[in-house]
């Protein structure tokens, strides 16, 4: 026998799945750009696509983001994806073994023990190919039901899997984790009973048939229990396409497509909607938010990814975000939130007409010079950083031009995160025109955010882009530039887009560690807290920026160093004002070491500085 009746809720929600995922899949492959399309066909012949199930097996089944984060929710993940992966594989080897290595019905494998009845595994007949396959199989089914319990302790203990808030469920939601949470008790039930029935199974649904047969009259309770596996099965699949489990087969095209080069467009397309679809809705990104400092818990990536999966834009939500990337770092799917935000942005504002042609009288710069200093915006607000640049250059005998010296050049980032892309595109090409003029090799910035910019959105034709720690630690090793022992004790602060954003984490700490004793904090590195000046939210008021600022402040100056060190003119300018330690760039320190052996920073006042 191979069919019964009970398996067409499977089968039938099977095929709706599956036809459901076709069309969705083939619209965002119809709606991709030509050039993404033929990128899309080109990696599945090469060694791309290689990186892509590496990737799908590390990320998508073995989920070690999440184990990284917490073991106990990154287990809990693992024995859903990995077990019933390998339960799936596995129960399509069995069947071949018992069919004859005939190609089966989909259902087949999925009600083996149904079809098939074999006898209780002895001892020593597990090393038999039956009896290792009945021992697999139930050793299987005992992981991922492990992985069951976990999931029922952390809706009421969320706190031991790394989480202080979950995300809300909408009603797809709850009927498709109802069914994903009977799945594999219908299974064992169903297969415990059939065992109790013929003497069969292996050593877990043997050992329950048993019981259940002297307690149970297992005779009229098997056959209802294959219906309730199937409809179970039926039910999660008919309601998978439009709940957070979407993301299962959603986050392997993203996967796919990332590792193609292909990358969001100018504005929201099939690229953001794969995005879109992929998040789990796990909630990582929740509790890394420093918005829910301030009460602004709703406009986390989860709740503002979930307002465009919806069709349900909100303009608020979606301004209130300071774009530091802290969900962005810890999202284990690597979705990338603020790009997301930057496009919703844009398409709230395309159509706004205001005049930015001001942006774009540059005055004539000098040519033929090795390197070109940006100050930046904030540069400019904070003039001791720029200062101490130009005194970095003259030490250490650059040829070198001031792009911005009067301060009438902004680099575009603050149009763009305001969602005015085309008016950044205008001045983003004027600038690129100012740059090549140069000729220079080397273009140094003392904003993160310029240096970001520079390096994603301007085509510089091989030029190198620096920040200027990075620089000054070019200098340092080159023996352009000696620096002394300051006889202070630092902290420093990584700025969002230079260390999460850039990846520049060891070059500042390297300069530092030459002129002072660098102390660690708790929060550092990849997960630095923003100073809260963040020029990418638009909502949020003084008083609810100065929460976070003080509540960053409170980590960084835990150490109670002398000085704390940034390497953001607006980080520093947002640091100043919170006036619990004394604040400077990296740039101002190495042009105090340079220019005096020693010095003791502890005797300069405030108002000196």
């Amino acid at each position: 026998m191979t069919f019964d009746l009970f398996v067409l809720p499977f089968f039938i929600g099977l095929l709706f799945l599956m036809a459901v995922l076709f069309i969705k899949f083939s619209r965002w492959i119809a709606l991709m750009d030509a050039s993404d399309r033929v990128k899309a066909g080109m990696a599945l012949f090469s060694v791309n696509l290689l990186k892509s199930l590496r990737e799908v097996l590390l990320e998508s089944l073995l989920h070690r983001k999440m184990f990284k984060r917490n073991a106990l929710l990154g287990y809990m993940h693992m024995s859903f994806a990995l077990g019933w992966f390998l339960l799936i594989v596995m129960g399509n080897l069995e069947s071949r073994i018992y069919s004859g290595g005939h190609i089966n019905p989909p259902y087949y494998p999925i009600f083996l023990k149904f079809f098939i009845h074999d006898k209780r595994v002895l001892p020593f007949e597990i090393f038999t190919l039956p009896g290792f396959f009945r021992f697999i199989m139930d050793l299987l089914l005992l992981y991922v039901l492990s992985g069951l319990v976990l999931a029922l302790f952390k809706r009421t203990r969320s706190k031991w899997f790394g989480l202080k808030r979950t995300t809300k469920h909408n009603s797809f939601d709850r009927w498709a984790l109802t069914a994903l949470w009977l799945i594999f008790p219908m299974r064992l039930l169903a297969e415990s009973f059939t065992a109790g029935i013929y003497q069969g199974g292996g050593f877990l649904t043997n050992t329950l048939g048993s019981f259940f047969a002297l307690i149970l009259p297992i005779q009229y309770l098997a056959y209802p229990a294959w219906w309730a596996y199937s409809t179970m099965l039926g039910v999660f699949f008919v309601t998978l396409p439009w709940s957070r489990f979407m993301h299962i087969p959603t986050e392997i095209i993203l996967i796919f497509l990332r590792n193609a080069g292909i990358e969001p467009g100018r504005y929201p397309g099939s690229f953001s909607e794969v995005e879109i679809r992929s998040c789990p809705r796990c909630g990582v990104c929740i509790d890394v938010c420093q918005m829910n400092q301030v009460g602004l818990t709703g406009s986390t990536a989860v709740y503002f990814i979930r307002s465009l999966r919806d069709r349900q834009p909100d303009v608020t939500l979606n301004a209130n975000c300071m774009m530091c990337g802290r969900c962005l770092e810890a999202c284990p799917v690597g979705i990338d939130t603020l790009g997301l935000r930057v496009g919703a942005r844009s398409v709230d504002n395309k159509l706004i007409a205001s005049d930015f042609s001001y942006l774009l009288k540059q005055p004539e710069i000098e040519k033929y010079v090795d390197v070109v200093y940006f100050a930046g915006c904030m540069g400019h607000l904070t003039p001791a950083v720029k200062r101490a640049m130009l005194q970095i250059f003259d030490k250490a005998g650059i040829n070198y031009t001031f792009l911005d010296e009067d301060g009438s050049i902004c680099c575009g980032r603050p149009l763009k995160l305001a969602g005015l892309k085309d008016a950044a595109l205008k001045l983003v090409e004027e600038n690129t025109s100012k740059i090549k003029h140069t000729n220079a090799k080397i273009l140094v910035t003392s904003c993160p955010i310029c240096y970001k910019v520079f390096n994603s959105d301007y085509q510089l034709d091989g030029m190198q882009v620096m920040h200027h720690s990075v620089f000054i630690d070019k200098l340092v090793g080159e023996k352009k530039i000696t620096l002394n022992p300051l006889g202070i004790t630092t902290v420093f602060h990584d700025p969002c887009e230079l260390g999460r954003g850039s990846g520049i984490y060891e070059q500042p700490r390297h300069v530092l560690k030459q002129i002072s004793e660098l102390a660690g904090v708790t929060d550092e590195r990849a997960n630095s807290l923003c100073c809260g000046g963040s020029i990418g939210e638009l909502n949020m008021s003084a008083a609810q920026r100065n929460v976070i600022r003080d509540n960053a402040l409170n980590v960084l100056c835990d150490p109670n160093p002398d000085i704390l060190v940034t390497a953001c003119p607006l980080c520093k300018k947002t640091f100043e004002s919170g006036n619990l330690t004394q604040v400077k760039d990296i740039a101002e320190l190495v042009a105090e070491s340079m220019n005096q052996e020693k010095t003791t920073l502890k005797s300069i006042s405030l108002a000196e500085v």
